[in-house]
């Protein structure tokens, strides 16, 4: 007997995915003898990409009966069943990965129907669902839903069964595995961690560092990695022992500590970080004439940047913003690509920074304001973001450029002194990754109050 299904998905992160739609055939190899199609509510958003897909989105699922309550005729639809599918090792994972939601070892053995039609139609140029079924002639409805595609898999199934004339290709691809998803013992971890943001270290027994991460969902990162297929994902599975953490509140706070903890304790299973993400930067030079030129190059430590961005692309959006904003000539930027304006002209018209209508010394000025507004080195400011606890609050503060540290504190208190803040942060190391770090987030986040002082 099999049970040929198809499952539709939120999309997402590998393991992270929810049900939205299921439909099994139960098939005795000649005709459905049962069948059982359903929404389901997977109690979490669907990805834009995937409603374009499919048709289904959240509103739809509102009122769907969640996994738990469709479990039991699962099971009894796959009981003493091949599960059959279309990329059989999705849909079982998929299937496996919420019965272990539910404390659930959901174990059956697997055909899939990409494998069988490569064994048994190896002249044909594409083995997805959609060509193939076109290319045999066999009619298909509601492509992209569960019960449409699980019907066409139960029709090409049934042709591919006839051409399998001692059925001996189909039993040597029948799978039973006892995948274990999982470990008890990782699990056990991932549940005694925080889904909150912070910083978090992988542990062996006898207690060295093997990983360290950041992320704004602890739990959810570990389990990532307890789940993950690739090389390093697995040592860390074979070696883990415990997980610790430290909870921050603050995005950047865990960002400059993860940062630096790689750098003291060199885990050997962190990629060591490249010199700086940070590679490329603005410079100002004075050309021949007098004028102050902006210029994007690769990084130079020898060299005081003004600005610096992980792209040269980022770096170029930002110089035109730049050139619109304080109104500089992109020919002194060295964006002079065809049809960029300088001022009021095109550039084959511009001749530097339009001597002859602008002086140096007004040119400059203009270049200088620019300068003065986001040169670090300028800067000494606080930060306030998001705490561990909603009655706590992280402050970061930077002096003259250097970043000094991080401090938590109540709501209640007062930090509006550069005296206070200096008594209450725990001191950290500044360096150019660091600061450029904290002016990235300035930039991107909109969760935090800057005071300058």
């Amino acid at each position: 007997m099999y049970a040929i299904l198809d499952i539709e998905t939120t999309g997402g992160q590998f393991n992270e995915e929810g049900i939205t739609e299921i439909a099994i055939y139960k098939f005795d190899g000649h005709e459905i003898v049962d069948q059982f199609i359903s929404l389901v509510n997977p109690e979490i958003p669907i990805q834009p990409f995937v409603v374009k897909l499919t048709g289904i989105n959240n509103a739809m699922l509102r009122s769907a009966p969640k996994f738990f309550e469709v479990a039991k005729r699962i099971i009894e639809m796959t009981n003493d069943c091949v599960l059959v599918a279309h990329n059989a090792d999705f849909d079982y994972r998929i299937l496996r990965t919420e019965f272990r939601r539910l404390g659930y070892d959901f174990n059956v053995k697997t055909l899939c129907t990409v494998e069988l039609s490569k064994n048994l139609l190896p002249e044909q140029p594409s083995h997805s669902l959609g060509k193939l079924v076109r290319a045999l002639g066999i009619p298909m409805a509601d492509r992209h839903r569960a019960s449409g595609d699980a019907m066409a898999t139960v029709k090409l199934f049934k042709m591919l069964l006839d051409k399998d004339l001692n059925k001996e290709i189909v039993k040597e691809l029948i799978k039973f595995e006892i995948q274990k998803g999982i470990a008890p013992k990782l699990m056990d971890i991932v549940e005694s961690l925080p889904s909150k943001t912070g910083v978090y270290y992988i542990h062996r027994e006898d207690g060295s560092l093997i990983f360290i991460g950041k992320s704004r969902n602890i739990r959810k990162r570990v389990n990532q990695h307890f789940t993950g297929i690739t090389k390093s994902a697995k040592k860390i599975q074979n070696e883990v022992f415990t997980v610790t953490y430290e909870e921050t509140g603050s995005e950047l706070i865990a960002l400059l500590k993860e940062s630096e903890e790689i750098k003291i304790h060199r885990p050997i299973y962190n990629r060591m970080s490249p010199k700086s993400n940070f590679s490329w930067a603005i410079y100002a030079e004075k050309d021949a004439n007098g004028y102050l030129n902006l210029k994007l190059q690769k990084a130079d430590r020898r060299k005081k940047e003004i600005k610096s961005y992980t792209s040269q692309q980022e770096g170029k959006e930002a110089l035109f913003r730049i050139s619109s904003h304080y109104n500089l000539c992109q020919k002194l930027t060295g964006l002079y690509e065809t049809k960029t304006h300088c001022f009021q002209h095109t550039i084959n018209e511009c001749d530097g920074a339009c001597v002859g209508k602008i002086s140096a010394l007004e040119y400059n000025e203009r270049v200088q304001a620019f300068i003065e507004k986001n040169l670090f080195d300028n800067k000494t400011l606080a930060i306030l973001d998001r705490g561990r606890s909603i009655t706590e609050r992280s402050v970061i503060f930077v002096e003259k450029g250097v970043y000094k540290g991080y401090a938590f504190y109540d709501l209640n208190y007062q930090i509006n002194t550069i005296e206070i803040l200096r008594n209450i942060i725990t001191p950290m190391p500044s360096n150019r990754d660091t600061r450029n770090s904290i002016q990235s987030y300035m930039r991107k986040s909109k969760t935090i109050k800057i005071i300058n002082f």
